[in-house]
């Protein structure tokens, strides 16, 4: 069988598409599309290649999946059996991390934004470490470790220096001077690990050698200021699997690898935080063609509400009462939301044939999508987990009511 989309869990036999061992027909029978699938399968797969090839390259490697990729509980059952432990940005996540099992010491908390609800509740569970951005929070997550009698384990996360970046601390002159100025009076802190984030859907090795270039030079700074780092992490950035080939994802691991000895910089543990890369390509939106309209363009029953642009997903659209015909002319693809800016994408190649009604595919959509969903007057669409032959549904807004957390 071929796949469909470089993803060898979602295959073509003839006229048939299986997801997993499931015909896709077995979808449509008893349901009223927009439906989403997750194949489990797909995600182990991905967890696995990630964690063998870094592991491999560094003796030293700690991954961490990070939530707000999607927050789905399943999802993250999933993620946590294969040993990755938790990123979590708000109070929420970490009361879903801790529910389904994942230890203390397998989570990292931080964001530009630490409600002391959050500090309390992380510091009391003692998990693993808070990832500062700012002075204020430092001395905020001090305060309340003191309160508890502990010392914290502090990651610093560092401004990525691109256009516009505001995020994470700016260590110039004056930064490295407040910060020497505030561990001086915060003796329940201790500050092990610097982070740099660089961006979003990076797929070139130059682009991650930049987030480590930035890293070093911050890294030599606190050096220099005589705190020493005994940990590196380099966040997220990775497309979804289906995107970056194994060998492509093993080039880059080498060379983040070999930059950092060129630089001779020494850790204890390097961490990566990949979101889109463990999740985007298991999820996929089976959606129909609702209207076709002059100069190739269709409409589907989906849109930016739920395939939303901010989420930044490779998406991949395939005709699947169509499949066997070739998808090789050009089709604009708008949503159902009442505006002109609801465009999925523009001239993609698609089937000659555009007909009302016809099944549609849409791929890559299992990371972000969900968490940057704005919902909309339209009802949320069933969401299945597959795995071999097995079908399982984990939401239904008519049970369920909202996939959000709480």
């Amino acid at each position: 069988m071929r796949r469909i989309g470089g993803n060898n869990f979602i295959k073509r036999d003839d006229r048939k598409i299986y997801l997993d061992n499931v015909p896709l027909e077995t979808f449509l029978k008893n349901n009223e599309d927009p439906l989403m699938i997750f194949l489990e399968n797909r995600i182990r797969y991905n967890l696995k290649t990630f964690q063998d090839i870094f592991s491999k390259i560094f003796e030293n490697f700690r991954g961490f999946y990070s939530y707000k990729a999607n927050f789905l509980s399943e999802i993250c059952e999933i993620v946590n059996s294969e040993g990755i432990g938790a990123e979590v940005i708000s109070f929420p996540e970490l009361k879903l991390a801790l529910s389904i099992g994942v230890l203390p010491e397998n989570i990292l908390v931080g964001g530009p934004y630490l409600p002391k609800k959050l500090i309390e509740y992380s510091v009391k569970n003692r998990v693993k470490q808070f990832i500062i951005y700012n002075i204020k929070d430092l001395r905020e997550v001090n305060h309340i470790a003191k309160n508890h009698g502990i010392v914290q384990d502090i990651c610093l996360r560092v401004n990525s220096q691109r256009y516009g970046a505001k995020l994470g601390f700016r260590l110039d002159a004056d930064g490295l001077i407040a910060l020497k100025d505030v561990l001086m009076e915060c003796n329940n802190i201790e500050i092990t690990t610097l982070l740099s984030h660089y961006g979003s859907q990076m797929n070139n090795p130059e682009q991650f050698l930049s987030n480590v270039e930035i890293l070093v030079n911050n890294f030599k700074k606190l050096d220099n200021l005589g705190l020493k780092i005994k940990n590196i992490n380099l966040g997220g950035g990775f497309p979804e699997a289906s995107v970056m080939p194994k060998n492509q994802l093993e080039k880059i691991a080498i060379s983040i690898k070999n930059r950092l000895k060129e630089l001779s910089i020494s850790y204890e543990q390097i961490y990566f935080e990949p979101g889109r890369y463990f999740i985007g390509d298991a999820g996929i939106f089976i959606a129909r063609i609702i209207n076709v309209i002059p100069d190739r363009w269709i409409f589907l029953n989906i849109g930016n509400h739920i395939c939303p642009k901010f989420a930044r997903s490779s998406l991949r659209f395939y005709n699947a009462s169509q499949i066997e015909n070739p998808h090789k002319f050009k089709t604009s693809i708008a949503g159902i939301i009442p505006s002109e800016q609801d465009v999925l994408v523009k001239y993609y190649f698609f089937t000659e044939k555009l007909i009302e009604g016809d099944i549609v595919l849409v791929l890559n959509v299992g990371a972000y999508n969900l968490t940057f969903s704005t919902r909309f007057p339209y009802t949320l669409p069933k969401i299945y987990l597959v795995k071999n032959n097995d079908v399982k549904i984990i939401f239904d807004s008519n049970i369920d009511g909202d996939f959000s957390l709480k």
